[in-house]
């Protein structure tokens, strides 16, 4: 697999924390100047740091990706530090659900679909152009194993992913000959933040957790990553429109 990345600029939303970390250490380690991007200010400059403290260089950039003028000064702060955008990995995402669909509130609707499904829409609807500008480029928007069947109790989440999924797939025929690829890749349970959160509140849910896998573990965020610098790599030049599960075999069942 040809991973050339070197010199070149790669965009992480949610990039403060988890899957989006990883990912923007990832192209940091490859050689690629990272732009991250989040709303938590403390994190996203301690993955600049990691970043830089490793030899490689990055810049932090607040963005709320649920509001245009955030996007659009994301891409142009992009564009005026390193004059170009590469790779984009849509990553930011919410998951807030408690009940059944008849429990949820329309308050939860409009976040999560605000950020899950707006959110990518306006990141690749600014990334776009300037991929066109520069002759090519690739995008992957994180959807989830949600996005691939049923989520019971996470309904409006699973409706979100399965949006970002049908998001990248339109992209990808709509840009295939202009050599933009746009895949999407889909985690099963992943050990983040967020999961620990929903350990320590239930420790029964890493034992079911485990168990959804037929690997007997839950994912690590560095097997997203290396995913994702797949999905943006040569050797993935001829793969577009994809959803991808990296799922430890749960939806090989």
């Amino acid at each position: 697999m040809s991973m050339s990345f070197s010199g070149q600029v790669a965009l992480v939303t949610g990039g403060a924390a988890g899957i989006g970390r990883a990912t923007a250490l990832a192209f940091a380690a490859e050689g690629l100047k990272v732009v991250v991007a989040d709303l938590d200010q403390a994190g996203g400059d301690g993955t600049v740091e990691l970043i830089r403290s490793s030899g490689g260089e990055a810049l932090f950039v607040s963005c709320n990706v649920t509001r245009e003028a955030d996007v659009r000064q994301l891409m142009a702060r992009t564009v005026e530090a390193y004059g170009r955008l590469d790779y984009a990995f849509n990553n930011a995402g919410i998951e807030i659900e408690q009940g059944r669909l008849a429990e949820g509130s329309e308050a939860e609707f409009d976040a999560i679909m605000g950020v899950n499904v707006k959110g990518v829409w306006l990141c690749m609807k600014y990334q776009l152009p300037l991929m066109l500008a520069q002759g090519g480029g690739a995008i992957v928007n994180t959807a989830s194993v949600a996005g691939l069947g049923a989520a019971p109790k996470m309904s409006i989440y699973s409706a979100s992913k399965h949006a970002v999924i049908g998001l990248s797939k339109s992209a990808a025929i709509e840009y295939a000959k202009k050599k933009i690829r746009v895949n999407a890749v889909c985690p099963a349970v992943i050990d983040t933040d967020m999961f620990r959160r929903a350990y320590e509140a239930d420790p029964r849910k890493a034992e079911f957790a485990a168990a959804m896998h037929p690997v007997g573990r839950i994912g690590k965020v560095e097997e997203i990553a290396s995913a994702v610098l797949y999905l943006c790599s040569d050797g993935a030049a001829f793969t577009t429109g994809q959803a991808l599960a990296v799922d430890g075999g749960a939806t090989a069942i």
